[in-house]
């Protein structure tokens, strides 16, 4: 019998994967302008003939094959992928474009190639010279890798047949295609259709598999959701360009926890693994006046990080508000609450925060430390000497609880903090620490007094409440 196939037309958006009949300049779903794609469908019509699938089996019955993972020589990695490499496992990586996607692959490609045989990186968008001299300035030697530099899909699986390697790069994604399909790699339908190919192929060899995505102009894997869907693991690589260090969150993990983070650092030879993420962000800490240390969680690991700020008065109409690390909007519901419930003059001043070492934080745990810092700065003061603080604050003044508090606590107190400004409401959850004084505080203003040395107020201060009087002095 002769099938029938009829060609259909449909529009799909370029970031979101929204089908349509019909072109529109904006996408219902993600509101992004001219993303939608014309495609091609092919759609058969004849009649369905059922086909013999696999049988039922049995849970208790079915025994594991091939689970082991493979152990690689760097921790930080085998902590995100959930304790190594899963036999069969297809995980998608992205990240800004010189992030170092393709030097961490290197390095993993030539790792494994010496723990299971063969390793296979393609390339798509380099040619196997460029390859060749960044694995020189890596000394990687490649005894065992070998390098494809090909984009036609097929192609590279029938080569990966002759090979039978124990682990494959994929780099890029969208810069390979099926050239069945008749259109660009790239397109919505190649993106999706390889990704199924390669992971068929994945399952059925029991080879772990690493594809570099591309992302779009808001931070996302481009093309459509569902490939994150296809995929097993989820990998996302940031940094900064002006700073040295990585860091590799997951999104997606079938294998393991997504709250785990790893912490490397770009140097002359690759990317090194940051065996003391807290320590090596506070080697240049120094406790000076608007300084305040935070342990903030990434994953299910404590980071220690210097958050700096600076109050200084405005000689323009608007006083100015700039945030580096951390949400400008988030500083702004800072201030309004040091102005309403602390009774800090900062309508007046350029307000100006940063966090050291060029990483973001986004979690409300760093709410009081950002507090402190500019209440020191505002007051010309400085700490108490070996303070941390996390806790997050309200829009009535009040400083809440955060999640983790024991082991923020124990980080600070393992890099030799002497005190630690924390919610009241977790002292109870909180053991016994020899090693640290543990301080809880209810409202930013206790904090405030609490956390800063004796302190000038400023010239012409509105009156200050019997409390404060306590505090602060005139100046002379």
């Amino acid at each position: 019998m002769v099938k029938a196939v009829k060609t259909k037309i449909i529009y799909v958006c370029s970031e979101c994967g929204k089908e349509s009949p019909k072109w529109t300049g904006r996408c219902p779903d993600c509101q992004a302008w001219n993303t939608m794609a014309e495609t091609s469908t092919a759609k058969s019509t004849s009649p369905k003939v059922p086909v013999r699938g696999s049988p039922a089996r049995r849970l208790a019955g079915i025994e594991l094959k091939n689970s082991d993972r493979t152990i690689l020589p760097l921790n930080e990695l085998n902590r995100v992928m959930g304790g190594g490499l899963v036999a069969g496992s297809v995980s998608l990586i992205s990240g800004e474009p010189g992030i170092g996607k393709s030097t961490l692959l290197l390095q993993v490609a030539d790792m494994v190639a010496g723990l299971r045989g063969n390793a296979v990186y393609v390339s798509a968008e380099e040619t196997e010279g460029q390859i060749k001299l960044r694995a020189r300035r890596l000394g990687i030697t490649g005894e065992n890798l070998f390098l494809i530099a090909e984009t036609d899909l097929e192609v590279i699986i029938n080569e990966l047949d002759n090979l039978n390697p124990g682990f494959v790069v994929i780099d890029s994604i969208q810069t390979v295609g099926l050239a069945d399909l008749g259109t660009a790699p790239g397109n919505i339908t190649q993106v999706r259709e390889c990704t199924l190919r390669i992971l068929q192929w994945a399952k059925t060899k029991e080879v772990p598999v690493f594809i570099v995505g591309h992302i779009n102009k808001s931070g996302d894997i481009a093309g459509p959701k569902a490939l994150e869907h296809i995929v097993d693991v989820v990998l996302y690589f940031e940094g900064t360009p002006f700073s040295s260090y990585r860091l590799l969150r997951c999104a997606k993990n079938r294998f393991g926890s997504t709250n785990e983070v790893g912490v490397f650092e770009m140097q002359e030879k690759g990317l090194v693994q940051v065996e003391n993420p807290s320590q090596a962000f506070l080697t240049e800490h120094t406790e000076n006046i608007g300084s305040v240390v935070v342990p903030v969680m990434e994953g299910n690991r404590p980071l220690l990080v210097e958050i700096q700020s600076l109050a200084t008065t405005s000689y323009f109409g608007m006083p100015r508000r700039m945030a580096n690390g951390v949400d400008f909007n988030r500083l702004l519901l800072i201030i309004a609450v040091l102005t309403k419930r602390a009774n800090l003059r900062l309508g007046n001043q350029d307000v100006l925060v940063n966090v050291a070492g060029g990483l973001k934080i986004e979690e409300p745990g760093a709410d009081l430390p950002i507090a402190l810092s500019i209440a020191s700065s505002f007051y010309d003061s400085g700490l108490k000497t070996g303070l941390a603080a996390v806790g997050e604050i309200g829009l009535s003044g009040e400083v809440r609880t955060v999640s983790h508090l024991e082991r923020r606590v124990a980080e600070a107190a393992r890099l030799g903090f002497k005190y630690c400004l924390v919610p009241s409401s977790g002292l109870k959850s909180l053991p016994l620490n020899k090693g640290i004084e543990v301080i809880g505080v209810s409202t930013v203003k206790e904090a405030i007094f609490k956390g800063l040395l004796k302190i000038k107020r400023p010239a012409k201060y509105e009156p200050a409440t019997p409390e404060e009087s306590l505090f602060v002095e005139e100046e002379t």
